[in-house]
């Protein structure tokens, strides 16, 4: 007979999640934390502002390409392994600037350390999945993207003020730092049950990571990834300029606002995951209706400053709440194949990360106001609810696992098997 105490230990992550969360958190530092330390970069290393600028396009590109390449090419080493290797290249990429000065090194680190990011989040993403309790996916795949808000909560403003009060460097170094506490956490705690993939040829492997994109739910899942973040950032990235300009808000406050939006992120990613796990495609459209209102409200009342700071906590509460549901509906439909699908969903953050700034930047130089980035983003969100609905219609006549026969060994026990059934329940 079970007891609730017993029920209640089986309904807890396990230690490792957090560990890898907590990499999560340091790989997320480095990828957001350049942004407050462009003019110390720029001035270091004397060039331009938007030369400068390039290092963050440099990360973005390097996570796009690097997620699906770095899948592929470790998908025969244990997922421990995995891990270790790219949360040490990562490190590593972030001593470069301190031993190499220059521009165009650091440049080539930023690359070095997005492609080993994007393979460290895209292996976490699945072996949190694997040793997640059952029914606990969606607040598995909260506490991951966890760790990544609460470095723009706590990691960004201590990375910025690490470079501004002790030199850019400095906040590298730190991070580099954090990383060789990440590599100890992963080997003490994380116990992985492994996949035994000895007998199984590179080549059925590919394969079978492959077959999966054949599944329409796993195309409209990441076009759903896209079209979401690109209407977030599409928004976040003009926020400060819709705050000072349009709601009056002084530049020296706008860190507080953006504080705000990470603590209300931070409650949307513990919510997002708490009900993601009884219905994560109803939790994905909610949160997705959530965010459209969220959107036409701060356009609402963006003449407002306090009406403009409550809308954007909301904002920050609902864009965060789909992320775990985002998340687990991919590793869902990928099945027996999780890595490669899971490496492409970080792609498809990506995109998003580019698309938004990129339409709302048009917008602005089109002369059509401030404002306008909002309205975008509401386009971008409403977009993503009409692939939800059709995905929506593609489930009801798709078995929960029907992704096409396995290439790999009957004996092989996958991740899959450890992650169970889990895509829309």
């Amino acid at each position: 007979m079970t007891t609730v105490a017993e029920t209640r230990r089986s309904d807890r992550l396990p230690l490792a999640t957090y560990v890898l969360a907590f990499g999560v958190f340091c790989v997320g530092t480095s990828e957001f934390m350049l942004a407050g330390l462009l003019p110390e970069i720029a001035t270091d290393l004397d060039i331009s502002i938007p030369a400068a600028g390039n290092l963050i396009t440099a990360f973005a590109v390097g996570m796009l390409i690097g997620a699906p390449v770095t899948a592929l090419l470790t998908i025969r080493l244990p997922r421990k392994a995995t891990l270790l290797g790219a949360i040490g290249i990562f490190g590593v990429a972030h001593l470069i600037p301190l031993l190499i000065p220059t521009y165009e090194a650091t440049l080539i680190s930023r690359v070095v350390a997005a492609v080993a990011c994007a393979g460290y989040w895209a292996v976490s993403a699945v072996v949190a999945a694997s040793i997640a309790p059952p029914d606990r996916l969606a607040r598995s795949m909260a506490a991951i993207v966890g760790g990544l808000t609460i470095s723009n909560v706590l990691g960004v403003p201590i990375g910025t003020w690490l470079g501004q009060t002790f030199g850019w460097q400095s906040a590298f170094l730190a991070v580099a730092v954090a990383a060789v506490v990440t590599a100890a956490l992963v080997v003490t705690f994380v116990r992985i049950p492994a996949a035994d993939r000895s007998d199984v040829s590179m080549t059925s492997l590919v394969r079978t990571e492959i077959r999966v994109f054949a599944d329409r739910r796993v195309w409209l899942a990441l076009a759903t990834t896209a079209l979401f973040q690109g209407a977030v950032f599409c928004t976040f990235s003009y926020l400060a300029v819709l705050l000072t300009e349009r709601s009056g808000i002084s530049e020296g406050l706008v860190p507080v606002v953006l504080l705000l939006f990470g603590l209300g992120a931070f409650a949307g990613v513990t919510i997002g995951g708490r009900y993601g796990d009884r219905n994560m495609l109803l939790n994905v459209v909610v949160s997705l209706i959530a965010i459209v209102a969220s959107l036409l409200l701060l356009i609402l009342v963006s003449g407002s400053a306090v009406g403009a700071v409550i809308t954007v906590v909301l904002l920050g509460v609902s864009a965060f709440s789909i992320a775990a549901s985002i998340n687990g509906r991919v590793l869902g439909f990928a099945g027996d194949a999780p890595t490669l699908a899971a490496a492409v969903n970080v792609s498809a953050f990506n995109v998003g990360n580019a698309l938004g700034p990129w339409l709302g930047g048009l917008v602005i130089a089109a002369g059509l106001g401030v404002v306008a980035p909002t309205w975008v983003a509401v386009g971008l969100a409403l977009g993503a609810l009409a692939v939800v609905a059709v995905s929506a219609r593609v489930e009801r006549a798709t078995p929960a696992r029907d992704v096409g026969p396995s290439t790999e060994s009957p004996d092989v026990r996958t991740d899959a098997d450890l992650v169970g059934e889990c895509s829309t329940s």
